[in-house]
């Protein structure tokens, strides 16, 4: 893979079984069979990577059974994977990994600026309700100076890599349920095992999927923060949603915590706090009568995590308390769309970074980000939307808009004359480079050419001055259909990848 055709040569192994060609092929015989690649080995690799998903958990609930998502062991499908890892540039790979300690501590500085964050989202607040009560709890905190001493972020910072300027842009930063860190280290591991069971067939060496241990990572960053705690009766709560089907990713972090570190962790809703939760005089939390060291957010990121003031009142009582948040109300914030369009204005990053080359590093990675108040911008996504995407202040996937659609929404917007264009922000639409794949799911493989996402995990931990961690945690690859939008995994848009170094 070392030859200078290793890019094209990935794709081929890759590619479709009976209907993509190679340009310079002018044949009727199916791309698979012409490159090694036939429907019997096909078969083989379809079969022997859903037998390892299933022995070796990496598994979500089935949608098809009801109970999928409320009860560990019932109704369990494979977690939607490519079957073989997608390629890409060893430069671009490690220019990511470099970038993750610089946005774990930009992500901190920002979110102990409650002046910037408060001004930055204050015409989102007046349209987006969900953002406004997000800062009303945080402008109580700010309020009666509530600190945090002890700082914890577990961050996902994802990229696509620009088929046209070659350039590895930002697409957003997570600071809130950066998920898939016990799966995608899985996939990885699935993906060097048929890489060394079909060596002599694929061609392919294993040794260029690079490790992934997000999962081991962030166990040890929830560990230390419970350390720093310093209640050895008190527990982890993972805050979860009422049917979650994607709880096999966030139990490998669980057992990890137990089996390598002692510490025990429990699953509550948002509803479920708020009936259980009570917080003492000294700020300690207990919930069920358990004191709460560190409470790890996998819920509470979108507005239907909240169907009624019960969860609010629960989000705002952790709030108050002693309890090691991850994130914090403004983790959270510092997380928002808005707040990194504010970040790519000039001489922003100043405010938070001091060193020159850092601020040169994460430049380079941020595509082009407007407020909907640059009317030159506005103008030319009008008349030219396929080159731009417009984004509200969600988490999750699915919440975008893209194409035709933006011209609509633009020429809506500036009709009505209300206040409503704060609630989004535009960014450069990214091409990356579109590769033929196999796409995994419910137990078919699924041929299509695709184009993928790399997130690149942090941890950040600090005690007041005394920063405990900064690391870079691993990676997740996402691989999606390239005539898809949109691109979650858990929303159903795309599958689980890995790397293969070029």
């Amino acid at each position: 893979m070392s030859q200078p055709s290793s890019l094209s040569f990935l794709a081929v192994k890759c590619g479709r079984v009976e209907e993509i060609k190679t340009q310079e092929e002018n044949s009727s015989k199916p791309m698979s069979h012409v490159h090694g690649i036939d429907s019997e080995l096909l078969q083989r690799l379809v079969n022997d990577a859903l037998i390892w998903s299933s022995l070796h958990g990496l598994l979500v609930g089935d949608k098809n059974v009801q109970r999928s998502g409320k009860v560990p062991g019932v109704g369990m499908v494979h977690a939607p994977f490519a079957l073989l890892p997608i390629s890409f540039p060893e430069s671009h790979w490690r220019q990511a990994c470099e970038l993750a300690p610089i946005f774990n501590e930009l992500a901190d500085r920002v979110s102990l600026d409650g002046n910037f964050l408060q001004h930055s989202l204050s015409r989102t607040k007046k349209v987006d309700v969900f953002t406004s009560r997000l800062l009303d709890i945080h402008s109580k905190m700010l309020e009666i100076g509530k600190k945090e001493d002890i700082r914890l972020g577990l961050l996902r910072s994802d990229y696509m890599l620009d088929e046209k300027t070659k350039l590895l842009l930002q697409i957003e930063l997570n600071t809130i349920s950066s998920s898939f860190p016990g799966l995608s280290c899985l996939v990885s591991d699935l993906h060097r095992s048929l890489l060394n069971q079909y060596k002599e067939p694929l061609g392919l060496d294993s040794r260029r999927i690079p490790g992934n241990s997000a999962v081991s990572q962030f166990a040890e960053a929830l560990a230390k923060a419970w350390t720093e705690y310093n209640n050895p009766r008190a527990v982890v709560m993972f805050v979860v949603q009422p049917a979650e089907r994607n709880m096999y990713d966030q139990h490998w972090l669980s057992t990890i915590l137990k089996e390598r570190h002692d510490v025990t962790t429990i699953r509550k809703t948002l509803a479920e706090i708020d009936e259980q939760a009570e917080l003492l005089p000294d700020g300690t939390l207990l919930v069920g009568g358990q004191a709460i060291a560190v409470i790890y957010f996998r819920a509470g990121y979108a507005p239907t995590d909240y169907p009624s003031e019960s969860e609010w009142k629960a989000r705002l009582l952790m709030e108050q308390s002693s309890a090691v948040k991850c994130p914090s109300i403004s983790y959270h914030l510092a997380g928002t769309k808005k707040i990194q369009q504010e970040l790519a204005k000039p001489n922003v990053l100043e405010r938070f970074l001091e060193n020159k080359d850092d601020i040169a590093k994460v430049r380079k990675c941020f595509s082009g980000l407007w407020s909907l108040d640059d009317s030159i911008i506005v103008k030319d996504a009008i008349e030219k939307p396929e080159f731009y995407v417009m984004k509200p202040q969600r988490e999750g996937g699915g919440n975008n808009i893209y194409g035709d659609d933006v011209r609509k929404t633009l020429l809506r917007l500036q009709e009505e004359r209300t206040e409503e264009d704060a609630a989004y922000i535009l960014m450069q639409r990214i091409f990356p480079t579109i590769t033929p794949t196999f796409l995994m799911r419910d137990g078919i493989c699924h041929k299509d050419h695709a184009v993928s996402e790399l997130g690149i995990y942090g941890a950040y931990l600090r005690n007041k001055d005394n920063v405990i961690m900064n690391e870079e945690c691993g990676y997740l690859m996402r691989t999606k259909v390239s005539s898809s939008n949109e691109g979650g995994v858990a929303a159903g848009f795309a599958v689980l990848d890995s790397l293969y170094l070029a």
